[in-house]
């Protein structure tokens, strides 16, 4: 009963900051290598027949054309002077590689030019110096190429998150007078009243107070099924009135609504990067230098022994191209944004590639009871009352609970036939983790556990049911107890056993309610462990508990996100479920699932598993490639066409893999 009493505990919030008005590009680069597009350019494009064609793509197709051509000339021509074969191959060669060329230059006066455009560019030169016209042009032809698959990635992954990025309103309807004006969301106050018409986005948190709709919840949650929502009903910002007009009250500030720390969120998905991408990019701060240094000795000693010169500058340029780390830097960075926004789009918010990492990891997941596992719809299915009327027991209870939005003052309520005028009730008081007290018609009434009734030296009845008990006193003597109880969700047991399927090692369900209600629904779950009769305190010295035993892996914890911040922080990776609009699931939370879908728990380890798979392949199939042809490319055995593989070709087959992590698997009841 602990945790359904601990009604006042309140997550330390973060500092809010004002989301930009713009924020179709923002964090487009999660990554944090060197490369041109990650600067944020724009590309141009040209209209040609109705068709827009981006800039890139014209260069890469002008450019092979002519490369083509370049060859057949020189082919056919064989005689032709050198600097005339120069001056052919250097039309294709500027048209792929003026940009990167520019680039490199740009960086090298700003002493940043370990890249691989710097790569790049020192190997299409060296190859032009020495005769290996065509295949200079095809270093800077294929590099442009690999370019735009990465785009075309980038592209892709960015849209995945970028249809969250729409749920922001543009305005919001108020009526002045007799006319309905526009106003900026971030000027409406609480309280204020505004419309809301068919077709248009929900601007701001609030409860309808006339009308009845349905609501497009989809931008949210992931779900395409509306839901139906009537005067008295609360709607959540960003999602969109869809059948009619509805007046709403607005309950909370822009920059406090659920849309606003939405936004905020998947903004700062970027900042936070996972273990393997900082491990990238430490690497490759000190890989480039080395394979420099590597390609300037491999030039220099072999030649001064030998007096080779062309055939060692050959192969040096060839393992420069060989050696370049764009698969690594680009693809692995790119795997965990696709893997965030395609989670994303499912209703699951992961706000780092860290926290996808560590879920990937995940070996203990613990478990909140109430509003988690079960429904947290509660209905009073039996009342004993002891030297009162079944009457006067339940106006008692509801009364004393009447100002609290908590599920079970709202069972109270609704089971309650009439109340009392609320000049009749004075003096309530949360008790944390035990119940509520107040003054109910000159009585003083105590309603909670049987914590509570103990520390007040009431003796109570002990019922043998598998429910929440709710015992209550008057003026020092028992009144009799409650029954209420809760159903477990749909899908919560199939989730459980998915989660050992995944290869979670132990499960653990914690609850405030009494032994026999919280061992039998960990029962029908499943679930390893149960502890139960917990204040709030005593979760967190319990996931303490578990987490300094724990040698599985990274520990879950899956709350509601409103009672449950602190040991949602202090797990290593905090999932809150079922928030709309609650401030604590999106300040103390690692990862959100924007509906009450408890299977979307074992979709969210298995995306992040499939994102880290896809990363680890990455890495050594980008390493394995690449060692082997530096080694042949240092013995002569490969070339320049190889060499060109080894780099555009890894990173073409490194992004098309990396693609894979927006594919999002199917799971138990997906719509």
């Amino acid at each position: 009963m602990a945790k359904e009493f601990s009604r006042d505990i309140k997550p330390v919030k973060k500092a809010k900051q004002q989301p930009p008005r713009t924020h179709e590009h923002s964090h487009a680069h999660g990554h944090s290598h060197t490369h041109k597009h990650a600067a944020g350019k724009k590309k141009k494009s040209v209209k040609k027949k109705g068709i827009n064609i981006n800039s890139e793509v014209l260069a890469i197709i002008l450019g092979a054309v002519l490369l083509i051509a370049a060859m057949a000339v020189t082919n056919i021509f064989s005689d032709l002077n050198v600097w005339i074969k120069l001056a052919i191959f250097l039309v294709p060669y500027l048209i792929c590689g003026f940009e990167v060329l520019a680039e490199a230059l740009e960086k090298l006066f700003k002493g940043e030019f370990l890249d691989e455009d710097f790569l790049m560019s020192v190997a299409s030169i060296g190859a032009l110096c020495i005769g290996e016209y065509a295949e200079a042009v095809a270093v800077m032809l294929l590099f442009r190429i690999g370019e735009a698959f990465e785009e075309r990635a980038e592209d892709r992954s960015r849209r995945s998150i970028a249809h969250l990025m729409n749920i922001r309103p543009d305005y919001a309807c108020v009526e002045v007078g007799n006319t309905i004006r526009r106003v900026d969301p971030e000027r409406i106050r609480v309280g204020t009243e505004i419309i809301v018409s068919p077709g248009e986005r929900i601007p701001l948190d609030g409860v309808i107070t006339y009308g009845r709709t349905t609501v497009d919840t989809s931008a949210l949650t992931g779900e395409a099924m509306p839901r139906s929502a009537e005067a008295g009903d609360s709607v959540t910002s960003g999602c969109i009135n869809i059948s009619g007009v509805i007046r709403v009250r607005v309950t909370s500030r822009f920059a406090e609504s659920t849309v606003s720390k939405i936004l905020k969120l998947v903004e700062d998905s970027a900042e936070s990067k996972s273990h393997r991408e900082k491990l990238i990019t430490r690497f490759a701060r000190i890989y480039t230098p080395v394979v420099v240094g590597l390609a300037v000795l491999l030039a220099l000693i072999p030649s001064l022994i030998t007096g080779d010169w062309v055939e060692w500058i050959r192969r040096a340029l060839i393992f420069l191209v060989i050696s370049c780390p764009c698969a690594l830097v680009i693809s692995v960075p790119l795997t965990f944004f696709s893997g965030i926004g395609g989670a994303s789009r499912v209703g699951i918010l992961i706000k780092g590639s860290n926290y996808l990492e560590a879920l990937a990891d995940a070996g203990v997941v613990v478990l909140d009871k109430t509003g988690t596992v079960t429904q947290g719809s509660f209905s009073v299915t039996q009342v004993e009352p002891v030297g009162i009327s079944a009457k006067d027991l339940l106006t008692l209870a509801a009364a004393a609970e009447s100002y609290s939005s908590h599920p079970i003052a709202n069972s109270l309520r609704n089971a309650c036939k009439s109340l009392p005028d609320a000049s009749l009730i004075k003096d309530v008081r949360e008790i944390p983790g035990r119940g509520v007290y107040a003054v109910v018609c000159g009585r003083k009434v105590l309603v909670g556990n049987e914590k509570l009734m103990a520390a007040e030296g009431i003796q109570t009845l002990k019922p043998d049911v598998n429910a929440t008990i709710v015992h209550v006193a008057a003026d020092g003597c028992y009144g009799g107890y409650i029954v209420i109880d809760d159903r477990i969700k749909s899908g919560a047991k199939s989730s459980v056993k998915a989660l050992y399927g995944l290869g979670v090692e132990k499960t653990v369900m914690l609850t405030g309610d009494n032994g026999a209600t919280g061992r039998a629904v960990a029962y029908a779950l499943g679930v390893n462990d149960v502890m139960t009769e917990l204040l709030p305190d005593d979760k967190v010295i319990a996931v303490k508990e578990l987490k300094r035993e724990n040698h599985y892996g990274s520990l879950v914890f899956v709350g509601d996100g409103v009672n449950d911040a602190p040991v949602l922080a202090l797990s290593d990776v905090g999932v809150a479920m079922g928030v709309m609009g609650a401030d604590a699931a999106i300040e103390a939370a690692d990862v959100v699932l924007m509906d009450d879908d408890i299977r979307k728990l074992p979709l969210a380890i298995t995306i992040a598993k499939r994102t880290v798979g896809i990363a680890k392949q990455n890495i050594w199939f980008s390493l394995g490639v690449k060692f082997v042809i530096m080694l042949l490319g240092a013995f002569g055995v490969a070339n320049m066409w190889m060499a060109v593989f080894a780099d555009v070709g890894v990173l073409i087959l490194a992004l098309l893999n990396s693609a894979r992590a927006m594919i999002i698997p199917e799971y138990d009841g997906k719509k």
